[in-house]
C-alpha cells in the first residue's frame, strides 16, 4: 500500500500556483503506477521511494523538474538532450511539458525493475589530476641541493605542491626568493611545507 508524506502535501501547497497541478500530477502517477512507493522528503523536495530511491520532484520559481534516481540506466535516456535543468526531463512549466501518461507510467515501472533487481548507476570516471609544473628556478636550486633534491624526490605529490603553490603565490620577487632559501633549506632536513603543525 502506498505511503504518503504530510510534508509533500505542504511542499505541494507552498509551490508557485503554476506548478501545483504539475507536481500532483506527477505524484498521482507514480502512485497509480507503483502502489507500494513511500513518499518522503530528501533534501528539501518529495522523492518516492520503491526498493531504495526511484524518483523525485522539484518546484522553483519559473519551472518545475521530475528526474529519476537511475535515469542513465533507463532507456529513455538513450539520446535524450542533456538539460540545464535538474531531474530527466529538463524545465516544466506546464503539464504539456511532461511526457504522455502512458510513457510516465512505464518509465516508473522500468525504475521499479532497476530497483528490484539492485541495479547500480555507473560512476563517473575520475578525472585525471593535473600533472604538477614545477617551476624551473625550483628545480635549478634543487639541483644545487642532493639533500634537498632527494627529499623532494621522496615527497608526496600534495607535499610537493604545497611547496610549488607557497613559493609562486609570493607577491613580490623578493618575498620568493625569501621563500625559495627557506623551502629548500626545509626541504633539505625532510620536512614538508607545514612541518610546524604535523604534530599539533
Amino acid at each position: 500500500m502506498a505511503t504518503t508524506d504530510p510534508r509533500v502535501d505542504a511542499y505541494i501547497a507552498k509551490s508557485a500556483e503554476f506548478a501545483q497541478p504539475i507536481l500532483a500530477h506527477i505524484r498521482n502517477l507514480v502512485h497509480d503506477a507503483c502502489p507500494e512507493v513511500v513518499e518522503t522528503m530528501k533534501w528539501s523536495f518529495p522523492h518516492f521511494d520503491y526498493k531504495g530511491m526511484m524518483c523525485s520532484m522539484a518546484s522553483f520559481k519559473q519551472h518545475s523538474a521530475m528526474g529519476f534516481w537511475k535515469w542513465q540506466l533507463m532507456s529513455a535516456s538513450k539520446g535524450a538532450k542533456a538539460d540545464e535543468a535538474m531531474g530527466s526531463f529538463g524545465r516544466i512549466t506546464s503539464l504539456a511539458d511532461l511526457p504522455p501518461d502512458k510513457t510516465l507510467r512505464a518509465l516508473v515501472k522500468e525504475a521499479m525493475k532497476l530497483n528490484e533487481t539492485g541495479a547500480k548507476t555507473p560512476r563517473p570516471e575520475p578525472k585525471p589530476r593535473p600533472k604538477l609544473v614545477v617551476p624551473e628556478y625550483l628545480r635549478a636550486a634543487l639541483g644545487k641541493n642532493k639533500a634537498a633534491k632527494k627529499a623532494f624526490d621522496r615527497f608526496s605529490d600534495s607535499s610537493k605542491k604545497e611547496y610549488v603553490e607557497w613559493i609562486t603565490e609570493a607577491k613580490t620577487e623578493a618575498t620568493r626568493e625569501r621563500r625559495l632559501l627557506t623551502a629548500i633549506e626545509w626541504i633539505a632536513e625532510g620536512k614538508t611545507r607545514n612541518w610546524k603543525y604535523a604534530n599539533c
